[in-house]
Parts: structure tokens; sequence; C-alpha cells
């Protein structure tokens, strides 16, 4: 049995800022190679089922949609976006919320490394 008003659930909740589904067309199948090698280090099968993928690829892909209109409509109200809107959504879910946090200080790590790295070579530049 299906439910015809079971795919508009999603859709009826959207905010302001959600675009009608006639202005984005979606390519299809742009992350399921991606999505193919993590299924299968999770304990799938090597070669999933296409549908599988696809399907997993739509609810992914939902998810981070709904998620970026969510921190938009946060963002609004200060008049830009900034990734503790990002924060401020997945806060209550603490194995994303630690693993963002140690991306991100992973991310300015590297920053600082490279600028270091940079600052080294000028260095041996004008020591030549």
């Amino acid at each position: 049995m299906s439910n015809p008003s079971a795919g508009t659930s999603s859709k009826s909740k959207a905010g302001t800022s959600q675009p009608s589904e006639t202005s984005f067309k979606r390519k299809r199948g742009v992350f399921q190679k991606d999505l193919q090698h993590m299924m299968y280090g999770f304990g799938d099968d090597s070669n999933p089922l296409p549908e599988t993928v696809s399907l997993v690829e739509d609810i992914v892909v939902e998810y981070v949609t709904d998620l970026a209109h969510k921190a938009q409509d946060i963002g609004a109200k200060r008049g830009k976006l900034s990734v503790e809107d990002f924060l401020y959504l997945i806060r209550k879910d603490l194995p994303k919320l630690n693993r963002c946090t140690e991306l991100l200080s992973m991310q300015e790590e590297l920053k600082q490394a490279r600028k270091a790295f940079e600052v080294d070579e000028e260095k041996l530049a004008t020591l030549e």
C-alpha cells in the first residue's frame, strides 16, 4: 500500500528559503561511487544494487539540503550564514557535533601549518 501524501510531508514543512522543486534540477548519480564505497565500508556488498545506492543518495541529498536551508533561515536573522549555524542545528546529535568540531580543528591546524610553510619558504627565498 502506498500513501500518496507520504512523499509531500517533508516538502510541506519547508521554510521560506526552500526553493520549489522546479527551480532546481539535481543531477542524479553524482555521489553514487562515493556512496558505494561508504556502504561497503559499513558492511554492505562491494557492488550494492543501483536502486539502493540511488535511494541512499536521495536520502543524503535531502538531509543535507534540509540542513542547509535551516541553517540559512537561522543565518538570515544575522544577515550571514556561518559554521556556527550548522553546529547549532546538530547540537543535540553529539557524535555529529564532536566529529564536526574535530574536523574544524583539523582544518584550522592544516591552515596554520600551510601558513608556517609559506613563511619558511619565503625566508629561504630571501636567503638565496
